[in-house]
């Protein structure tokens, strides 16, 4: 008989949830902008290895939109990420590390590494764009 604590849990747990927080969004063209975020996190429980994830971030000059739907196999990473407002999107595929998770995005439009860190209720998320108007988002986020 297995024990609570034999089973397995999704690497996705620690992320479910509303976060909160800002950052900065680089631009090309641009200075900077400061900006405010939330993220949501959803797991279904019919398949705890499949997560959501919807990053929302308003600047004093407009907004940025992630979607990302993530899967997960034996530590890889897997799924179709897109920001909404500027109309990028791609495949991902990616590991998960023992401090969160590694992913890249590549599509027609598109190629961005994305760091995404998670420490008890504070999260880290890092997207840097290549060949992009935009440069990178940093985000720092309380869950809550």
């Amino acid at each position: 008989m297995r024990s609570a604590e034999a089973i397995a849990t999704s690497p996705f747990d620690a992320l479910v949830g509303r976060w909160t927080g800002d950052g900065v969004l680089g631009f090309k063209e641009s200075k900077p902008e400061r900006v405010k975020c939330r993220a949501t996190y959803l797991l279904d429980p019919a398949a705890p290895n499949e997560l959501k994830q919807t990053i929302r971030c308003a600047t004093s000059s407009g907004a940025i939109e992630v979607i990302s739907n993530l899967k997960e196999a034996a530590g890889k990473l897997t799924g179709h990420w897109k920001e909404t407002i500027h109309n990028f999107e791609g495949d991902l595929t990616g590991e998960v590390t023992p401090k969160g998770f590694r992913i890249v995005v590549k599509g027609a439009d598109i190629t961005a590494n994305m760091d995404i860190v998670v420490r008890g209720d504070l999260q880290a998320v890092e997207i840097q764009f290549v060949n992009s108007s935009l440069v990178g988002l940093s985000l720092a986020m309380k869950k809550g």
